[in-house]
């Protein structure tokens, strides 16, 4: 698990503390690690499988920020702050083992080394940025431009380069990239036949390839956001 962090940008001694765990616990498919309005108390680091992190509207609507895999912190990672409670929704998009690293323990060791501390501040700030940009794209660019940036970042997150073509090497269904835009399945499936007649795209068993990626970033004027920010997980 160390070195699992440690190939996610994580410094070696921030993933040693990170991994002095207190408890593994595995959830199946579909079931919830946590649920908005529960109390905070801990956080998580996934061994395997994967974590849907995102939120339910007052109207039943889902909206999908990002996956998390293996070697992701999962959780609200607001330290030293007392009765805070879950604002989104983690969910197994498969079945997912994780292991659990008590919140109080990580905030009296992190008191200890102001370096690591400081480490950890920069986790959470990239998280709620890369939250902001996602929230962004929603707000100023509405569905198209909110699907347009789903198939950017997730040429970040899984990305493989085929010549001047990119396979996103995930298969989701169109009801989950819907989730990612806040839409209806319908929307989404009239705008990728769409980019698929106009051949940006094309989806084959599944899974999505880009072959105008620019065209994708004109469309909704992409700012080049650093890849920690401009991802999926």
């Amino acid at each position: 698990m160390k070195n699992i962090l440690s190939h996610k940008g994580i410094s070696g001694d921030l993933a040693e503390l990170l991994t002095e765990v207190d408890h593994h616990i595995k959830i199946e498919k579909n079931g919830f690690l946590f649920q908005q309005g529960e109390d905070v108390s801990e956080i998580y680091i996934i061994v395997s499988g994967r974590i849907q992190i995102g939120k339910i509207s007052p109207d039943g609507r889902e909206l999908t920020l990002r996956i998390c895999a293996k070697g992701d912190i999962v959780g609200e990672l607001a330290l030293y702050t007392e009765n805070i409670k879950y604002i989104l929704n983690a969910k197994a998009m498969e079945d997912t083992e994780l292991v659990v690293v008590k919140k109080q323990a990580l905030e009296e060791r992190l008191l200890e080394d102001n370096r690591l501390a400081i480490e950890f501040m920069k986790l959470m700030s990239n998280n709620y940025r890369k939250d902001q940009t996602k929230f962004r794209d929603l707000v100023l660019h509405g569905k198209k431009g909110a699907l347009y940036s789903t198939l950017i970042r997730l040429t970040n997150s899984y990305g493989i380069k085929k010549n001047d073509d990119i396979l996103i090497d995930i298969i989701l269904t169109n009801q989950e990239l819907a989730n990612f835009c806040g839409t209806s399945r319908e929307s989404v499936n009239r705008l990728l036949n769409e980019l698929k007649r106009n051949e940006i795209i094309s989806i084959k068993k599944g899974k999505i390839t880009v072959h105008h990626l620019q065209f994708l970033k004109d469309e909704i004027n992409c700012e080049n956001c650093p890849l920690v920010l401009c991802s999926i997980d």
